[in-house]
């Protein structure tokens, strides 16, 4: 049996409690901004980039008086303008801590939403060389209900600061959003919310339920059982996946959508879960736990890391190639944004993400090296943070981005739930399935 230590759970906690005031802090510092600090912070910004008067330039061949006239009128218009964009702008600085709370938390939720997928085709798929990692794949997706429901409390919290399609105000102003207000809309958001967290959750609960009755049973019934729920749940995994990211990612940005969207972040979530697995599988090793694990169960983690990796890039070209060559002004504004204002995490994500995982883990041999993989696998959650960071910021906090108190803070919040949720639930049961059928397989396992 693994024990929780008392200095891993008070890393956790003092994670929690630091994540917490820095947030709170940030939460503070923006809602305490007011118009006049955005004008003044505009000023000078215009100034820094030797801006002049806008408003100052006028037509010179009228009339004097039909010149004044002109330019009273530009002076007006230019005021109200100013008025407008610095209104839009402090919107945008409010928004960014809800921002950053929703993309860490998002972040963390779909480790163990992508850790249970795994889990599932495991089971469906009768692997034989997996069996020794189910426990710690098991205890990843203990944080999958919390993190669901705190995902949703957040966003129905959060309301407009994230969601455009929340506001009575804007949807009334916006024939695009009323034409999709039958799906867009509170109800049917939070009725969805309960349908997929429901069925994740109910997997969970009963998979968990049978491979720990496995363990004293004296036949393979509850083995048989995970396998069945196990191979109706990925489908019922792959329809809920796809209408969540639209619901709790897509909708952001209600203006915009790609059919691709499902795949692509199914794809991230995967490879996250899986790098996560690795990891603290690799930890439980350097701790003296997992005998059982050898470099080749290692090996195999980080094939899957390097493989989906591939997969993600193949999905995230797909989608940006055809939108960005058919040059359609409604679809390819999702990409124009980003490259005017998000260059540095854009095209570092797509870095961490693809050219660093596969340069490190393209060699058979570094794959059995748990060094390497800590490295590559610290690199690859970077990068899908990031990738979640760049779904959802550019339609919340527009060019207003940073990646500072709220956003590190919101990381250490939700990093130190989920250490503590996950390593307090593997204290819960032995860390060896010794009742799977497979386990034997799985300990003699070589590559």
């Amino acid at each position: 049996m693994y024990t929780f230590s008392k200095r891993l759970k008070i890393f956790s906690i003092v994670l929690m409690v630091l994540g917490a005031i820095g947030w709170g802090s940030s939460y503070m510092s923006s809602h305490n901004t007011t118009i006049e600090d955005v004008k003044e912070m505009l000023a000078a910004e215009e100034a820094s980039h030797g801006g002049g008067d806008h408003s100052a330039a006028v037509a010179s061949e009228s009339h004097s008086d039909e010149a004044d006239h002109g330019e009273a009128h530009d002076a007006e218009e230019a005021a109200h303008h100013d008025d407008k964009h610095a209104e839009h702008v402090m919107h945008q600085i409010h928004n960014r801590p809800y921002s950053a709370l929703y993309v860490a938390a998002f972040f963390f939720m779909m480790i163990a939403l992508g850790s249970l997928a795994f889990y599932a085709v495991q089971y469906a798929s009768q692997s034989g060389w997996s069996p020794v990692l189910f426990r710690v794949m098991e205890a990843i997706t203990y944080y999958l209900l919390p993190g669901a429901l705190i995902v949703v409390a957040i966003a129905l919290w959060a309301g407009d600061h994230l969601f455009i399609w929340m506001d009575p105000e804007v949807v009334a102003e916006d024939k695009i959003i009323q034409n999709k207000s039958g799906f867009l809309n509170r109800t049917g958001f939070i009725i969805r919310a309960v349908i997929f967290i429901g069925g994740w959750s109910l997997y969970r609960y009963f998979s968990r339920k049978f491979s720990l009755a496995q363990d004293s049973s004296d036949n393979t019934s509850n083995f048989k059982k995970n396998f069945r729920i196990s191979a109706a749940f990925l489908v019922f995994y792959l329809i809920s996946e796809s209408m969540m990211s639209w619901d709790w990612i897509m909708s952001v940005d209600p203006h915009w959508f790609s059919t691709l969207f499902g795949w692509y972040v199914f794809a991230s979530m995967f490879v996250s879960g899986i790098t996560v697995i690795a990891l603290i599988t690799i930890y439980l090793k350097s701790k003296g736990h997992l005998e059982f694990v050898n470099d080749s169960h290692i090996h195999d983690l980080a094939k899957f890391m390097f493989g989906i990796s591939i997969f993600w890039t193949y999905l995230w070209f797909s989608q940006f190639m055809l939108i960005w060559y058919a040059n359609i002004p409604e679809e390819v504004t999702y990409f124009a944004t980003r490259f005017e204002y998000y260059k540095l995490p854009f095209f570092g994500m797509l870095a961490l993400n693809f050219i660093f995982p596969f340069l490190i883990l393209m060699n058979s041999d570094y794959k059995r090296v748990n060094w390497f993989v800590v490295m590559a696998g610290i690199v690859i959650l970077i990068g899908h943070y990031l990738d979640v960071f760049n779904m959802i910021m550019p339609a919340t906090v527009g060019e207003n981005w940073f990646v500072g108190l709220p956003e590190i803070s919101a990381v250490l919040l939700f990093g130190g739930l989920f250490i503590f949720l996950v390593f307090f639930a593997l204290s819960k049961a032995p860390l060896k399935a010794k009742g799977n059928p497979f386990i034997h397989e799985s300990e003699i396992f070589h590559y």
